[in-house]
């Protein structure tokens, strides 16, 4: 009864791992990684995410556009577009090798030694795709700062704020 305690604690870790995951798909494919509430028209508020541009109108009508152009991207966006599909796979792969290498399964049970490189090398795996999800949220993040500081707009000029995506992108890393 000594390691009584590596089952549950394998099983909530394996939890968070896949919250972390779905969110992380979450922040992928929503368009809310950045809003722009318009002044001189509050009836409209503007989302942009990875793939497409939305525009929700106060009558509940939310019309979506895809990017024109993957090249047409500013670079942030056309390389978190790629950190954060390969963040995604990543996650599956470290969920993958850490459910393996879990005290419940069978499998593995009588081969200690594996179950342990499972687990290590799916933490290690969760671990880089953590990073993969952190970095493109918090460069679109420090881009839409400098943009928003931007002394050379004119104060008139509406600008990007952070979306709930950006928000969910660092809880999703974290």
């Amino acid at each position: 009864m000594a390691g009584g305690w590596r089952a549950p604690a394998q099983a909530g870790g394996m939890l968070l791992a896949l919250l972390g995951w779905v969110s992380s798909c979450v922040t992928t494919f929503v368009p809310l990684w950045k809003s722009l509430n318009l002044d001189l028209n509050e009836l409209e508020v503007w989302s942009m995410g990875l793939w497409q541009v939305c525009i929700a109108q106060e009558e509940g009508v939310v019309e979506c556009r895809p990017h024109g152009s993957f090249l047409a991207l500013p670079p942030e966006l056309r390389v978190s577009r790629l950190l954060m599909c390969l963040s995604n796979g990543l996650g599956l792969l470290g969920c993958g090798l850490a459910a393996a290498g879990m005290e419940g399964w069978t499998p593995c049970r009588d081969r200690p030694g594996l179950q342990r490189r499972l687990l290590l090398a799916g933490g290690a795996v969760l671990g880089a795709a953590a990073v993969a999800t952190l970095a493109p949220v918090s460069w679109v993040a420090y881009n839409t700062v400098l943009d928003f500081w931007d002394d050379t707009v004119p104060d008139i000029v509406p600008r990007w704020e952070f979306g709930e995506a950006t928000f969910l992108g660092w809880f999703a890393g974290a």
